[in-house]
């Protein structure tokens, strides 16, 4: 017989508390739950249930044995859903969390593909400037740029930008390129308020050397849409990723400050739950967002 019909039909007597509501709950024959049960207990070589006229209780050694077929019987039922659930179609809330600069300028205008795509999926779409909990926040997944901290979450890189320091021509003109990182200290310079790690700009000097610089005074915004239309308007030095400004450097409104400084290059990942099954509406997600974005690059915004 069966192994699994069998650890059923002992769990359901026990559950019932006798053979014929269990045989009811199954929608079998009382003979046949006897028979799933008396030949459990065969191939075990142990009693697992106290037969009276009255009632029937598990045996010790048959409630250890229910608990762990409790296990069983639920991971099985799991299994089954989790076929039927990779075989449906994508659907139900998916909650995002993106960072306001990547998810106003890029990601809000490919949502209505999507959803054109995936009618039976519902977005809420988050927009911030902070690290979220996945799990505890109740977020399916979240677009992170840079470098991923230490985490047991799942990640699928869906591109690149490059990171520059960008002036308006007017600003340049009036005070100088900077030729060099010390120049720097010497120029009205635009810092992005959120950033992690403080006021302080990572760079790499032509010899390879990283170097750090202060960017504390002159203006500060937690946007960095915000830092880009101040360096337009010629406020100072801003130093943004490439899919802020590269339509704005190919218009002529900004250009790269220091264009002899190594790129600098930050991956744009998905991240999502661990697990070894991903949810069908994140998978899709993921997916499209992949298709989406494969014409762009560091340097291709």
């Amino acid at each position: 017989m069966d192994r699994l019909t069998e650890m059923e039909a002992f769990a359901t007597v026990v559950d019932q508390g006798g053979f014929t509501d269990a045989a009811r709950k199954m929608g079998i024959s009382k003979s046949a739950v006897s028979k799933h049960v008396s030949s459990l207990e065969a191939r075990l070589g142990a009693r697992l249930l106290n037969r009276t006229t009255r009632r029937v209780s598990p045996t010790e050694i048959g409630l250890a044995y229910y608990d762990r077929a409790l296990r069983v019987l639920n991971d099985a039922g799991e299994a089954d859903a989790l076929v039927s659930s990779m075989q449906s179609d994508p659907s139900g809330l998916l909650r995002i969390s993106v960072a306001t600069d990547f998810g106003v300028n890029h990601l809000s205008p490919v949502l209505g593909s999507f959803l054109d795509e995936f009618p039976d999926i519902t977005v809420n779409m988050v927009l911030n400037n902070r690290y979220v909990e996945l799990i505890s926040e109740g977020f399916d997944m979240a677009i992170r740029i840079g470098e991923l901290e230490d985490s047991t979450l799942r990640a699928r890189k869906l591109t690149e930008t490059s990171k520059r320091m960008i002036a308006s021509p007017a600003y340049l003109e009036k005070y100088g390129q900077p030729q060099k990182i010390d120049d720097l200290n010497e120029h009205k310079l635009l810092h992005y308020s959120s950033q992690a790690g403080g006021a302080v700009w990572k760079l790499t000097a032509p010899s390879g050397e990283k170097r750090q610089v202060r960017t504390a005074g002159g203006l500060s915004v937690n946007d960095g849409q915000s830092l880009l239309n101040a360096a337009i308007s010629g406020l100072g030095i801003a130093y943004l990723p490439s899919f802020l400004f590269a339509k704005a450097m190919a218009q002529g409104m900004v250009q790269d400050a220091m264009p002899d400084l190594p790129t600098e290059t930050q991956g744009i990942y998905a991240v999502y739950p661990p697990g070894r099954f991903t949810q069908p509406k994140v998978r899709a997600f993921i997916d499209f967002l992949v298709h989406s974005f494969a014409d762009k690059g560091p340097n291709d915004w």
